[in-house]
């Protein structure tokens, strides 16, 4: 059994999961046997945020802000420990941390997270900074998750586009295979599975997702979201304002491409606004949401996708699903439910599994996703301790 947690883009929680694969091979199924969620309080939300961007001692704040999300990290995971069954045993947690920087163009990335406080306090070998040997290896070093969408979630007869949608929006296109085949080849003979380049694999992140749409509304509603879209929904969609920012640099870039808070924040969005003739809030709300929307059904449309499959906070945004319906017609769009795991679940369940790779020292990037040199086995170890 594997513990995976992760806090992304939206910073609104930190959400986990206890899993237990039915197998030692990399394409064991995995299966969930308990969720746990704590929201972030909104002090340290404030900070994550405000370290998003340069500001004054920020050494020391980012540690503090560190120390603060990994207490939080922990009690997910020990109330998940409550629920492993008895004899059971957890071999490890894998930790995403809070990402506040990303710059691969650069060559670094930066999550939030200490490994070894997370394991002296859950008693749990734990693993953290999944991102960073891609880097190294001249790749993005995002999205991670296209490996495990592909064993979760290939279909046996389409191109099946897994789109998580959570601060940042992220597709993993998935070609079919025969049920029980793993989507990863090995690499050579008798050496144990690993993800191979195969272009026919892809993954991106296509843009905004709810970030800027949560940003906006709490500014103009004093509310963390946009509940089920509901105010995205009485808007009108501004045409001029959708055009200008889907004419920015980042859309039109090939893959591998990764982003974050550092290009497409409430700064982005003031500079198209400050171009643009004043608006109402919701007709604004409602083009954040239609940006969402057209990033993603361009990315599926322009790869040929079947069907549509999402996870993540915006899978609950019913006006934003039906929009990624009306523009994919003939295209099945639901959640991840409809494959049977909880779309709130898949990315912390994906960390599961990376945790797991690493102990097994299986490489767990896709090169033909990220752009890396070739592949790399992800993560930083700290083992439990074994004293008093």
């Amino acid at each position: 059994m594997f513990i995976g947690m992760m806090s992304g883009t939206s910073i609104d929680a930190v959400d986990g999961v206890l899993a237990a694969f039915d197998g030692e091979e990399q394409s064991a199924p995995a299966r969930t046997v308990a969720f746990a969620s704590i929201p972030i309080p909104p002090a340290l939300r404030a900070e994550l945020l405000a370290l998003q961007q340069p500001g004054p001692d920020e050494l020391a704040r980012s540690s503090l802000a560190r120390i603060e999300l990994t207490d939080l990290y922990a009690r997910v995971a020990l109330e998940l420990i409550q629920h492993a069954p008895a004899q059971s045993v957890i071999r490890a947690i894998g930790a995403h941390g809070q990402t506040v920087r990303h710059r691969p163009e650069l060559g670094y990335t930066l999550q939030i997270i200490d490994g070894a406080r997370l394991a002296e306090l859950t008693a749990c070998t734990t693993v953290i900074d999944f991102r960073s040997a891609d880097v190294a290896a001249g790749g993005q070093g995002a999205p991670l998750v296209p490996a495990f969408h592909a064993l979760a979630f290939a279909s046996k007869d389409r191109l099946r586009a897994v789109v998580n949608i959570g601060g940042i929006a992220n597709v993993s296109m998935i070609p079919p295979r025969p049920i029980q085949a793993s989507p990863l080849a090995e690499t050579h003979p008798g050496t144990p599975l690993a993800p191979t380049a195969a272009p026919s694999i892809v993954g991106f992140d296509t843009g905004p997702g709810n970030l800027l749409m949560d940003a906006w509304c709490e500014q103009h509603l004093g509310q963390a979201y946009d509940a089920e879209g509901r105010w995205a929904r009485g808007g009108v969609i501004i045409d001029p304002l959708l055009n200008q920012m889907l004419a920015d640099r980042y859309f039109q870039m090939a893959p591998p491409k990764s982003t974050g808070r550092d290009l497409f924040s409430p700064d982005w969005l003031a500079g198209h606004l400050s171009g643009s003739p004043p608006a109402r809030p919701q007709d604004v709300q409602a083009t954040l949401a239609e940006l969402t929307a057209r990033s993603i059904a361009s990315a599926c449309l322009e790869r040929g996708a079947g069907e549509c499959r999402v996870c993540g906070g915006g899978a609950q945004n019913t006006y934003l699903m039906d929009r990624l319906a009306a523009l994919m017609p003939g295209i099945e769009v639901t959640s991840t439910a409809a494959l049977g795991v909880d779309p709130g679940a898949v990315e912390a369940l994906a960390f599961a599994w990376l945790a797991r790779e690493r102990l097994a020292a299986r490489p767990a990037n896709l090169p033909s996703v990220t752009g890396a040199r070739g592949l790399r086995v992800l993560g930083a170890v700290y083992p439990a301790s074994s004293g008093a």
